[in-house]
């Protein structure tokens, strides 16, 4: 599965069949792009998952430690750290068996192209996930 970025059919696709969502970098703070869009998620019918080894919980729900923590099957990793970490959290993820890994704005990385190509995961970088499910129509 490729780098998907640049494919606007596929990461309808995507957005469109995904159910549960891990967010790599989940703040628990109010202000930041993460928890907001971590909250977005939620409303739009995703089952969310907070990933941050920081805090025990966020607004009452349990944050795991890391992707592998998580007691269900990952549609999509979205990720908010910074780009050095994508190559890492792209094995991650595909050692759950995760279907896409997301970065969101500025999240990018050569290394973590061919990670996921390797591992036949689906990649989308520097693309913030409500932005294209706005575009799409979602």
């Amino acid at each position: 599965m490729p780098n998907i970025t640049d494919n606007p059919d596929a990461i309808r696709d995507v957005l469109e069949n995904a159910t549960v969502i891990a967010v790599v970098g989940h703040s628990h703070l109010p202000e930041k792009a993460s928890y907001r869009i971590a909250n977005y998620l939620r409303g739009s019918g995703y089952k969310v998952y907070a990933v941050n080894p920081t805090v025990d919980e966020i607004n009452g729900m349990k944050s795991y430690r890391t992707l592998a923590d998580i007691p269900e099957p990952v549609d999509i990793v979205d990720v908010f750290r910074g780009p050095r970490h994508l190559p890492r959290i792209v094995d991650e993820a595909a050692a759950i068996g995760a279907k896409t890994v997301w970065g969101q704005l500025t999240v990018t990385h050569p290394d973590a192209e061919a990670k996921a190509e390797a591992a036949g995961l689906n990649l989308v970088m520097d693309r913030c996930i409500k932005v294209e499910r706005t575009r799409h129509g979602l």
